[in-house]
């Protein structure tokens, strides 16, 4: 029988009871901070970066967040909002055109499903990079690669984002916890890519 995990000083329930604290608060206050929609991927962005902090023992709260947040607010951050605001927009006009029964509606419900799902996983894949704290080209860069290169985390990418969406709509106070599992999904799922891009580059 393995061994309970230490308790570091003044944690009272363990390790696995703070992360789950800790991924709460960062969803509550990455909910917040989305409210005003362009601020969308740099508030995943931020989650990703302080949840990945707990691999280097620094702490996952919304005083670190809030850091964090200050630190790479910037004129691109809110363009990168923006694109991403004009393009869900974008998408939901057309799967209403779609559904108003035009010729061919099913069709191109269809491609405009798939496409709106590659951009959705592309980009939540890039706020999950450390590369779109400072740059969001090559984030998106990257995370366009990982797409084909890792297709299983590409869709455990969108069973994260499908279980955030229907969380909200279920409940709609869940939807302010909500980003907080979501951003835990990504960094994990970034994490595990990045360690198997370096297991192949090492070889056996």
């Amino acid at each position: 029988m393995s061994a309970a995990p230490a308790r570091e000083p003044g944690e009272i329930f363990g390790p696995r009871v703070t992360l789950f604290a800790d991924v709460l608060s960062v969803g509550l206050i990455t909910a917040v901070v989305c409210l005003p929609l362009v601020t969308v991927p740099a508030a995943l962005s931020t989650a990703c970066e302080v949840l990945r902090g707990g691999q280097r023992d620094r702490p996952a709260t919304a005083g670190r967040y809030l850091t964090v947040l200050r630190k790479r607010l910037r004129p691109g951050d809110l363009a990168a909002g923006a694109l991403a605001l004009a393009g869900a927009l974008l998408l939901a006009a057309d799967l209403a055109l779609a559904g108003a029964g035009l010729p061919g509606a099913r069709v191109f419900a269809v491609v405009a499903g798939a496409i709106g799902a590659c951009a959705a996983v592309i980009g939540l894949r890039a706020c999950a990079r450390p590369e779109s704290l400072t740059d969001w080209r090559p984030a998106v860069l990257g995370a366009a690669r990982d797409v084909p290169r890792d297709p299983g985390g590409s869709a455990l990418v969108l069973l994260a984002l499908a279980a955030a969406v229907l969380c909200g709509w279920m409940m709609l106070p869940l939807a302010f916890l909500a980003p907080g599992p979501l951003a835990l999904a990504l960094t994990a799922i970034d994490v595990r890519n990045r360690g198997a891009v370096r297991g192949a580059r090492s070889g056996p």
